[in-house]
């Protein structure tokens, strides 16, 4: 889990929620395109089009505006940018195995879902060289709880993580150009995004963070 730092631009959508009256409270079922889509592109660029959860790659089609705290609990806070994050696999269709924003629902509980707005949630959590997630610290009860209600630790995603970390095993690398492939791995790429399980190859080749 990657900390994401917000950086809202989404005039337009700012525009429409201001246009909130005491004959219309608007709803998140109200916001569609162009608002919606403008949110969807924001979060996806903020978060350098990866997971907010599992660092997977976003693509338009196959993902979803996520509410960190689920619309379901807080109607105020459905339209509230800051709770809004960008998970992926899209919400309506039914590939399995259901993960990340989709696996996690309407579940919420603040002490115990680890959030990447948060500027310690890297710390939280420790890699395998088999790909595996786990807490950092084995008595960390809000990373332990994160990875079983968003299925962080389940086949694909573990056999993505380590496909991902395998190049760099490659022993033909010297010091030097090791060095440079971590750094340009870890570097945003021209078009501003990020590679995939950013922080799985930051634990194993930069430094493992201490747990928290």
């Amino acid at each position: 889990m990657k900390h994401i730092v917000k950086d809202q631009n989404t005039s337009g959508f700012d525009k429409w929620v201001a246009l909130d009256d005491y004959e219309w409270k608007k709803t998140y079922d109200d916001l569609v395109n162009p608002e919606k889509r403008e949110v969807k592109y924001s979060l996806m660029k903020e978060q350098g089009h990866i997971c907010c959860y599992c660092e997977r790659q976003l693509t338009d089609d196959d993902s979803h505006i996520e509410h960190f705290n689920p619309k379901s609990n807080d109607a105020d806070a459905a339209l509230d940018y800051t709770n809004m994050l960008c998970s992926c696999q899209d919400q309506l269709k039914k590939g399995e195995p259901r993960h990340c924003g989709n696996s996690k629902d309407n579940w919420f509980d603040k002490d115990y879902l680890v959030s990447p707005l948060d500027s310690n949630c890297e710390g939280r959590f420790a890699y395998t060289a088999d790909g595996k997630i786990q807490p950092a610290n084995k008595s960390n009860n809000a990373a332990i709880m994160t990875i079983e209600k968003l299925k962080l630790n389940i086949e694909i995603l573990n056999d993505l993580r380590k496909k991902a970390i395998e190049p760099f095993l490659d022993e033909a690398l010297d010091g030097t150009d090791f060095l440079k492939f971590v750094n340009g791995y870890l570097k945003k790429n021209s078009d501003d995004t990020f590679n995939e399980f950013w922080t799985t190859i930051n634990y194993f080749f930069v430094q493992k963070p201490p747990p928290i």
